[in-house]
């Protein structure tokens, strides 16, 4: 059977005070021609609230999408099965998040568990800042089998980094382990995940004070780490070896002057290029990435197209750059030199209400 290119996009359809409007559906799913710029919108529902992450198991079609709804004591993760054969999505379960905010969410390699990373507001509840979900048989979610909190020095921000904030959490490129961002405590850390889900802290780094970890992306050699920094828009490498990390640069993602917050980033498939977005100046940096020593060095900053840029990816075959423009209301496509890295706005752009999330995969 041929394998179709497919988009799953989370957009806000409940207020918060710290998002300028809800415009979306929620959870929607496109179809995507990648050679012709054309896609179709194939399914949606509404009857999730704010689901500002997604991930997908490309093996079933089951979509993650974390619900992040300001007020709650606890957010919660939701399974949804995608059929390619008749273009509809079903509802399975969904879970508690075990902490409130839930800001990010991750498919394990080996499809056995979903990790959810809370960025969490106040101290109610269980107040976690990683929870581990079994996945059932049917795609379905078990209920959370371990958590942690984390905890340590703040960062000196007061405003943003008055307790820990989780926001990322990313596997190791080589498995059994995961990489955890915290905003509020300036930290990246590293904890061991067992073959039944628990979780036990092997390492961790410290990022320069008040940087405000949130997104990660990681070198398929699993020795480069890569930080987006919301505080302070720079990014940060991290070199990970002989069960260690170090930061080795941070360098700014933004053009001097600017007000600004990083936001997501991503590597190319080949690993000689990084992309980081930025709310605020409203667009994406790239950088070469030195394939021996992981160093940076900038290439450009262009426009992203739109307004917040909040979450963006790369197509599979690294040909395209989808941005999702929070406050623009679309997603902007753009070409990408595989050679150079560049990008260029391909001038065409997915129209949908406040985009926070787009995941391509393959079915």
């Amino acid at each position: 059977m041929s394998q179709s290119l497919y988009l799953a996009v989370g957009s806000l359809n409940r207020e918060a005070p710290y998002f300028q409007g809800a415009r979306g559906e929620g959870l929607t799913i496109f179809s995507f021609d990648e050679d012709a710029l054309e896609w179709a919108r194939l399914a949606g529902t509404s009857t999730i609230d704010n689901p500002t992450f997604l991930s997908v198991d490309a093996v079933s079609g089951v979509v993650y999408a974390n619900s992040e709804v300001f007020g709650w004591h606890e957010g919660t993760v939701s399974a949804f099965r995608f059929s390619p054969e008749t273009n509809a999505l079903t509802y399975l379960n969904k879970q508690p998040t075990l902490g409130s905010i839930a800001a990010h969410n991750m498919v394990s390699r080996d499809r056995h568990f979903v990790l959810v990373a809370n960025y969490s507001m106040g101290g109610d509840g269980p107040d976690q800042s990683v929870a581990v979900f079994p996945i059932r048989e049917d795609g379905g979610l078990a209920p959370a089998v371990a958590s942690v909190r984390l905890d340590g020095p703040l960062g000196p921000v007061a405003d943003r980094q008055e307790r820990p904030h989780a926001h990322m959490v990313s596997e190791v490129p080589e498995g059994g382990a995961v990489l955890v961002a915290d905003l509020g405590l300036d930290q990246v850390a590293e904890y061991k995940i067992s073959g039944d889900g628990k979780l036990v802290q092997a390492a961790s780094v410290a990022l320069p004070a008040g940087a405000g970890p949130r997104h990660i992306a990681q070198h398929a050699n699993g020795r480069f780490v890569y930080v987006s920094n919301e505080l302070d828009s720079t990014v940060t490498f991290v070199l990970r070896q002989a069960g260690k990390m170090t930061v080795e640069q941070t360098l700014p993602t933004i053009r001097p002057g600017v007000e600004s917050h990083g936001a997501d980033i991503h590597l190319s498939p080949d690993g000689r290029f990084l992309y980081c977005s930025n709310r605020g100046e409203d667009s994406i940096a790239c950088f070469m990435v030195d394939q021996t020593t992981g160093q940076l060095a900038l290439q450009d900053i262009i426009p992203s197209g739109g307004k917040t840029p909040r979450n963006f990816a790369l197509t599979p075959s690294g040909r395209h750059v989808l941005v999702a423009n929070q406050n623009g209301d679309a997603i902007v496509i753009f070409r990408r030199n595989e050679e150079t890295g560049a990008l260029t706005d391909s001038g065409k752009r997915i129209e949908i209400g406040t985009p926070v999330c787009v995941r391509p995969f393959i079915l």
